[in-house]
């Protein structure tokens, strides 16, 4: 027991440890949690009124924002795989990061859950024993089940490999590679059923397509891999910590693949919408190309589509996806276009036109843009907290003390 609270108190310590640039950034992103926090109290004193959601579009940038964060939690996999299941010691070095990674977008994905709900602290009415979880008969009780497992085992596992190293010792694989094997399965899991909480909505004909759950998980495996990318270079040259070049490499190959079949599901989908004219044209018409003077979303679904396409043309040629400069950029407009095209793109025309045909467009209030800012500067604090503690303890120079 001594030997855990010292881990924390020695961690807690190597946190509040850094220079000017370290603590510029923690109190940057202080600032914007700040905002976020008094934006989202103002909406707790007023209600969902102050969002730009309406009793015709219910989902907004919140349940984007959650949907996006989602497949950033399950592409931690994407290191996990390699790493244990194939025995790349290159990636090994750095899969501690990829489930930090993974850490922060589950809390982030549930407080985007949290408020987006007008009564967040109506929440006790699922937990088990004081209120009814309905499961399995509510998909919404899958997803809590799937990403509370998720969140659990990307904690326990990381906490147990930091422990051994922390004490001097070796990870012992017949304790963490069976819950690795798990995470693996578990992460295809949390986005796989967050795809079918959209397509078992009867009342939203958009989201009834068999490909939703592939697409999910293309998409997650293109912005998931591509955040790593960035996350490693950051890390690279912002701490002692050294990033092997293979594992960028490896990153952004899967990346490559990812966004490749991410743009081919979109391409069928397009094509099914307007070749067929399935019932769900209106809401797909909306979305590409404006519905009765309504076309708010058209310059972002066109945006997010050419960002797409930009970013895989540089990652396809293999001298360009090798150049640090060049892979950078992809994978920032990778993350860009696949946020708004997996967000805005796929949330909204959801719900525009309502099933009686009327269209009411959405538009975020700053409220929620302030939430949302503040939600991810707090994702990225943990993030943060989190490699600072794990990077002295992999470079060997955290340890227990014998004394």
């Amino acid at each position: 027991m001594r030997t855990v609270i010292a881990f924390f108190a020695d961690g807690l310590r190597e946190v509040f440890r850094g220079g000017r640039a370290y603590w510029g950034w923690v109190g940057a992103l202080g600032v914007v949690i700040l905002a976020g926090v008094l934006a989202y109290t103002r909406q707790l004193g007023q209600g969902l009124i102050t969002t730009g959601m309406s009793d015709q579009v219910s989902w907004g940038v919140y349940i984007a924002n959650f949907t996006y964060l989602v497949g950033i939690a399950a592409a931690a996999v994407m290191l996990v795989i390699p790493a244990y299941v194939f025995h790349r010691d290159d990636v090994k070095d750095v899969v501690l990061i990829g489930e930090g990674i993974a850490v922060a977008a589950v809390i982030m994905s549930i407080l985007f859950v949290v408020v987006d709900l007008g009564r967040p602290e109506r929440m006790w009415h699922m937990i088990p024993g004081l209120g009814r979880l309905h499961f399995p008969q509510s998909l919404l009780a899958w997803d809590v089940i799937v990403l509370s497992g998720y969140l659990g085992l990307s904690l326990a596992i990381p906490f147990y490999m930091l422990f051994a190293r922390y004490r001097g010792r070796e990870p012992n694989p017949g304790l963490y590679f069976p819950a690795v094997l798990v995470s693996i399965g578990w992460a295809v899991s949390i986005h796989t059923v967050t795809a079918f909480l959209f397509s078992s909505n009867v009342a939203r004909p958009f989201w009834h397509t068999a490909v939703l759950g592939p697409r999910f998980l293309a998409s997650a495996f293109t912005s998931g891999p591509a955040l790593i990318v960035l996350a490693l270079q950051v890390i690279g040259r912002q701490t002692p910590f050294r990033v092997q070049p293979s594992v960028i490499h490896l990153m952004t190959l899967m990346a490559t693949v990812a966004l490749q079949i991410n743009l081919f599901l979109l391409g069928t989908e397009i094509f099914t919408d307007f070749y067929f004219r399935t019932e769900e044209v209106a809401a797909a018409t909306y979305l590409y190309l404006g519905l009765d003077g309504a076309n708010r979303l058209v310059p972002w679904i066109w945006s997010a589509i050419t960002l797409q396409i930009a970013a895989a043309t540089i990652l396809t040629f293999h001298a360009l996806r090798r150049h640090r400069v060049f892979s950078s950029v992809a994978c920032i407009l990778a993350i860009v276009g696949v946020w708004i095209e997996k967000g805005m793109g796929l949330v909204i025309p959801g719900f525009v036109p309502t099933p009686l045909g009327e269209v009411f467009e959405y538009v975020p209030s700053w409220g929620e843009v302030l939430v949302s800012l503040g939600i991810w500067a707090l994702g990225m604090l943990i993030f943060t907290g989190l490699a600072k503690v794990a990077i002295p303890i992999e470079l060997g120079t955290l340890r227990r003390s014998r004394s």
